[in-house]
């Protein structure tokens, strides 16, 4: 079998031994942790170099509450006991920004994000990608990503973003508590998958 670069020891913590997590102890998610988790992740690819992203850390007690209430039943107590939760979203005027993050093609902005539609549709792809480095992160860190979209988006749309930015997903993150996973599901064989043509 092939040998890949990554040591087994960190294929099994970012891949084969993680899992979404439905617990989680008490200890704290620092900002610091996040910051060392966005500066490894910010580094995945994306078109363009766009990076439409946002993060929005729910750390407030009051903002917790807000947003608990926007959970599905089977979602919102974790998402009250969590150490730290995470809205993520995509910014859809993300267009401006890349002059700066494409310096050697800066008219992209224009020539192809100059429509709405366009750009509403090249920030969710890119920002879902940017959310799976972003989980992937979190287990590097050597905490457990519990992402979620059993929620009403509308409603959390409504009272945590503007009009600019489309939600995605909310993330509980920490270290895993007590019976934190649910049993292993099964996943496609290679054989179901790969197609070579």
């Amino acid at each position: 079998m092939y040998e890949l670069a990554l040591d087994p020891a960190a294929q099994d913590l970012l891949f084969r031994e993680a899992r979404t997590a439905n617990t989680f102890t008490d200890e704290p998610v620092t900002d610091e942790q996040v910051q060392a988790i966005y500066d490894l992740v910010k580094y995945g690819p994306t078109a363009f170099n766009q990076t439409p992203l946002r993060i929005t850390l729910v750390r407030s007690p009051e903002a917790r509450e807000r947003l608990v209430k926007h959970m599905a039943e089977g979602n919102q107590a974790k998402t009250a006991a969590a150490p730290l939760v995470a809205i993520l979203s995509a910014a859809n005027e993300f267009h401006e920004e890349l002059p700066a993050l494409l310096p050697h093609f800066p008219q992209a902005k224009d020539l192809f994000f100059a429509e709405r539609p366009v750009r509403e549709g090249s920030a969710l792809l890119n920002a879902a990608l940017q959310a799976a480095y972003f989980i992937v992160g979190v287990r590097a860190a050597g905490l457990a990503a519990g992402p979620m979209t059993g929620l009403d988006l509308a409603g959390l749309h409504k009272e945590f973003l503007d009009a600019d930015h489309t939600p995605l997903m909310v993330i509980n993150i920490g270290k895993p508590g007590d019976a934190a996973w649910f049993p292993r599901s099964p996943r496609l064989a290679y054989d179901d998958v790969i197609t070579t043509v």
